[in-house]
């Protein structure tokens, strides 16, 4: 042993200490070697104290013992000199078999009580070779001081559990110990090889008493006077066996021999034909019970079936390759059917079975099992133990449990939905009572994290009622570490508790519970591990009663099938669920949160993401001078995270491009300049993520602009559909807006329509998945929307936007939905002032003072003087730079606009002026005075405005405190 071993064994002896002293151990010792001190702590096993436990009763020549012992021979041999033994106990870990490879080990053996009969199971002395791999089901090289007893404490063992090959059940365990300083790590590998050979001469066992029940059979018919040979037979009445005939008889044989009694079955073929299928109870030479099935036809025409025939095709055949083709093959027996209706499948009779030698089964025909002296129509179709067929029975349950599963669990990528599914699968053909339990963070999205914060049951089903461990679906639990769900969680392995009356130890601390839990018949518990991707997502419990038996090794390997399945679609459901998360956040984030204030529409809005993923539309509602206000509503092509961004630089682009006052058709010109430019960057991107961007391309969208003072609204549309119209009167209408190639393709001009808007008619502007979906064509969606809106006059936009979405929603959208309604209102014509100016600057004084009249006349005296020093340089900028019809136009709503138009095309700049300088200061201070002011262009030249905030008080201060009229008198020289 070298130095690093030494410290390891001192490790490992002082965490020993520490854990029987009470105190916590965190290093040291391996996990599940932890675990298994826990389990015998919580047994009541001292480790100072290894009370011996016999049992008598032990089958020291049963099965296992027949199988295993000329495995055992041959291994002694090999291990001859080597200071080596081999130990074979049963499923209880109760010693069988002893072998060692030096007989000086003999006097160590007994010593430690290691002698045929005595109990080392973990209940018994805790944790070592031959208990815990029972209890963990898995090979374990148990070293030195990771022995509970301390008696053991200088050993190393190396423990196989022994599976029974047709069942899957742990049959017993094979040990090989020796003293830590002879030990081997390959010692874990010879013993696994040996528990190999072991099972396969356990499967050789099936297969003899098998092939002894055949010639118990055969024989017994030769003994009554019958023919066991076969015989060719004509077949042009009734044809050959289908495959799928053939298939469903073997079946049915199958349930037969499970059922382990005298039965007859009639089972439907294929053109009309029924089978009689009769199991009788038979025994081979040695005692062995069996039983062997005979089909006979029904309807009174010869058929056979052969093992060399394919698909639908078949003969006679005289080859035999033995007993076993024998058994798979239809032997010809020489006592035809009578034609009578079909038998339901029951029990045929109640008596003791005959033993064959003494009572050929042809002696007594079966209660309503047809006879007939006609020959060679009855076949021996299947012989077998009634034990290997229930097993063949839960086989062909289990395979079909699992196809089950893979069509009905994942149908959805809703991580609650997944866990439900694999309950109603599991209830109640594999268990009585099944929950899936995850913690809080996968149900958001992201990664497991700390499973000790707690677990939080998702789904549930059951049969049982009042079950104590039954917890709410979303109630929080902590499973303590020592239960079945805590130590799964501990692990990340399966746990198997197949008789809680005998392991109920993970309950100490409740034992009222657990009490309870026994009256109730609960015996047998698994919890398997839900992990994909090497991450624990949670766990799922499968509770059974006593009426369907206890666990089995191949009821844990179903389970962990089907979780392990359920598992991949719920971490694939939490991947979807973050990626969705993350993607509604950017979008929502990108969308507008509240609507601004405007005088002109009354809007209200509705925004629905689609069920699969975010995708790319958007709406917008944006304020514009001369109380003027846009409505936008566009859709980017595609779904996903790139959809939602690019949307948000199309949102920001009109944003932008909606400050400098554009018209619908020049501002989407831009726009579908920005897109082309998008497209064209991603299509030249390197790296592994071109071809996802290259697959958002293009956008539509509708652009329009209400005004409140004369009702008009222009707009153009790219690619987009129409918008609707309710007028006052309740008549819907689909105005006939020109349709422009969507943006992104570049070189296409847009179109404008306007249209003359009544007060109180409503605007609806819409994305298509309102209108449009997989299951509805663009003209049903137009028309239901169309009878949504129909008397919609008298509702509020909030109330259309309700019943739209109520009526035209579809079931599960598969396209985002943005829907915009806005009222229209006008501005009275009381609030609006309108003046032409003479191209004189002598005009400038008279306009202002009728300006400020008309303040005085809307109460608006505080903010007059400022808004005449705006008026007077806007106005003498249009009369010094501008051309002819020069107006003048205030308007009184939510603000004061000032505007002045005139017929040039020529924009003023702002700009600082130099201390020499005798001009250039007006529009510095329109900018000091205005809270915004800017340019449009109109096809008659161009509007320069300003708005003011109502009654402001700052608006009314001067400049450096000089007072207004000083300073309108000293502009009016400058301007002069």
């Amino acid at each position: 042993m070298n130095v690093a071993d030494r410290e390891d064994l001192t490790l490992l002896e002082r965490a020993h200490e520490r854990f029987c002293a009470g105190e916590p151990v965190e290093s040291g010792v391996r996990p599940w070697v932890l675990t298994s001190w826990e389990r015998s702590r919580h047994l009541g096993v001292a480790s100072y104290h290894m009370p011996p436990v016999y049992d008598s009763d032990v089958d020291l020549h049963g099965r296992l013992a027949q199988a295993a012992t000329p495995v055992l021979d041959e291994l002694e041999a090999r291990l001859s000199g080597i200071k080596v033994a081999v130990v074979l106990g049963d499923e209880h870990a109760r010693v069988l078999q002893r072998r060692v490879g030096e007989p000086a080990l003999l006097r160590g053996l007994d010593d430690n009580q290691v002698l045929p009969g005595f109990e080392f199971s973990e209940q018994a002395i805790g944790t070592n070779g031959l208990g815990t791999a029972l209890a963990e089901r898995r090979p374990v090289l148990v070293w030195g001081r990771e022995h509970y007893p301390d008696s053991m404490s200088g050993l190393v063992c190396a423990g196989s559990p022994i599976r029974d090959p047709i069942s899957g059940r742990v049959e017993g365990v094979l040990n090989l110990a020796c003293l830590d300083k002879f030990a081997d790590p390959a010692m874990l590998g010879v013993a696994v090889n040996a528990t190999d050979r072991i099972e396969e001469c356990l499967l050789e066992q099936i297969s003899q008493r098998e092939q002894a029940m055949l010639r118990a059979f055969l024989e017994a018919r030769r003994r009554g006077g019958e023919v066991a040979a076969v015989t060719a037979q004509p077949i042009d009445r009734a044809g050959p066996i289908l495959s799928h005939d053939r298939l469903r008889l073997l079946e049915k044989a199958t349930e037969l021999i499970s059922a382990d009694q005298a039965i007859v079955a009639v089972v439907p073929l294929s053109g009309g034909r029924t089978a009689t299928l009769v199991s009788r109870v038979i025994e081979n030479p040695a005692g062995t019970r069996g039983i062997a099935v005979e089909a006979i036809l029904t309807d009174g025409s010869f058929w056979h079936v052969t093992s060399g025939s394919r698909g639908d095709h078949g003969g006679a055949s005289t080859t035999r390759r033995g007993p076993l083709a024998r058994a798979a093959t239809p032997v010809p027996v020489h006592q035809p059917p009578t034609a009578e209706p079909a038998i339901a499948a029951g029990p045929a009779s109640t008596g003791p079975a005959p033993h064959v030698p003494e009572s050929p089964l042809t002696a007594a025909p079966l209660p309503g099992a047809p006879v007939s002296d006609t020959a060679a129509d009855r076949w021996l179709l299947a012989v077998g133990e009634p034990g290997v067929g229930r097993l063949a029975v839960k086989a062909r349950e289990r395979l079909s449990l699992i196809w089950e599963a893979g069509s009905r669990v994942g149908t959805s990528l809703e991580v609650t939905r997944t866990a439900q599914e694999l309950a109603e699968v599991a209830v109640p053909r594999f268990a009585d009572f099944v929950a899936v339990d995850l913690p809080d963070p996968v149900l958001r999205g992201d990664e497991p994290g700390v499973l000790d914060a707690g677990l939080r049951r998702i789904a549930l089903a059951t049969t049982l009622r009042n079950f104590d461990l039954v917890a709410d679906v979303g109630a929080l639990t902590h499973p303590p570490p020592t239960t079945p769900q805590g130590r799964c969680l501990a692990d990340g392995r399966s746990v198997l508790e197949a008789e809680l009356d005998t392991t109920f130890w993970w309950t100490p601390q409740d034992p009222e519970r657990g009490r309870r839990v026994r009256e109730q018949g609960i015996h047998s518990l698994m919890v398997v591990p839900m992990r994909a991707r090497d991450v624990t997502l949670g766990v799922a419990s499968f509770y059974r009663s006593r009426r369907m038996g206890a666990f089995e090794e191949d009821d844990l390997a179903l389970a962990e099938e089907l979780v392990g399945r359920a598992a991949v679609c719920i971490d694939n459901a939490r991947r979807f669920t973050r990626e969705h998360i993350m993607a509604v956040t950017l979008q929502r984030s990108l969308l507008p949160r509240r609507l601004p204030e405007q005088d002109a529409l009354d809007v209200a809005w509705r925004y629905l993401p689609a069920e699969a993923g975010v995708g790319g539309d958007w709406f917008d509602v944006i304020p514009l001078p001369g109380a003027r206000v846009a409505l936008v509503v566009g859709d980017v092509v595609g779904h996903g995270l790139h959809a939602a961004a690019t949307m948000g630089r199309l949102r920001t682009a009109v944003l932008n491009f909606s400050v400098l006052d554009l018209p619908p058709d020049e501002l989407l010109a831009h726009l579908d300049d920005l897109v082309t430019r998008i497209d064209n960057e991603e299509s030249t991107r390197d790296g592994p993520e071109t071809h996802e961007c290259e697959a958002v391309t293009g956008a539509t969208c509708l652009y329009a602009i209400y005004d409140p003072v004369t009702g008009a609204c222009t707009m153009a549309r790219a690619g987009h559909v129409g918008p609707a119209v309710v007028h006052p009167d309740g008549t819907v209408t689909y105005p006939d807006v020109p349709v422009s190639p969507p943006l992104g393709l570049g070189g296409h001009p847009f179109e404008t329509a306007e249209l003359r808007l009544p007060e109180s008619s409503q605007l609806v502007l819409y994305t298509d998945g309102l209108i449009e979906d997989r299951h509805r064509d663009l003209q049903a969606g137009l028309d239901e929307l169309q009878g949504a809106l129909e008397g919609a006059a008298g509702r509020t936009p909030e109330e259309t936007c309700q019943a739209v979405i109520d009526t035209t929603l579809p079931p599960h959208p598969s396209d985002d939905i943005a829907l915009l309604v806005a009222r229209t209102r006008k501005l009275s014509p009381s609030k609006v002032a309108h003046w032409d100016v003479l191209p004189d600057p002598a005009a400038v004084a008279s306009v202002r003072t009728e300006c400020g009249a008309q303040l005085q006349a809307w109460g608006l005296e505080d903010i007059g003087y400022t808004t005449e020093l705006i008026l007077s340089e806007l106005i003498t900028n249009a009369i010094k730079y501008g051309t002819p019809p020069i107006t003048v136009r205030l308007l009184h709503s939510r603000s004061l606009t000032c505007e002045v138009s005139d017929g040039s095309s020529t924009s003023p700049h702002l700009r600082r002026a130099a201390t020499t300088d005798e001009g250039g200061r007006g529009l510095f201070l329109v900018a000091q005075f205005a809270q915004r002011w800017g340019t449009r262009y109109n096809p008659r030249g161009k509007v320069i405005w300003a708005e003011q905030p109502l009654h402001d008080g700052a608006a009314a201060a001067t400049m450096d405190d000089t007072p207004a009229d000083t300073l309108l008198a000293q502009f009016d020289d400058l301007t002069l």
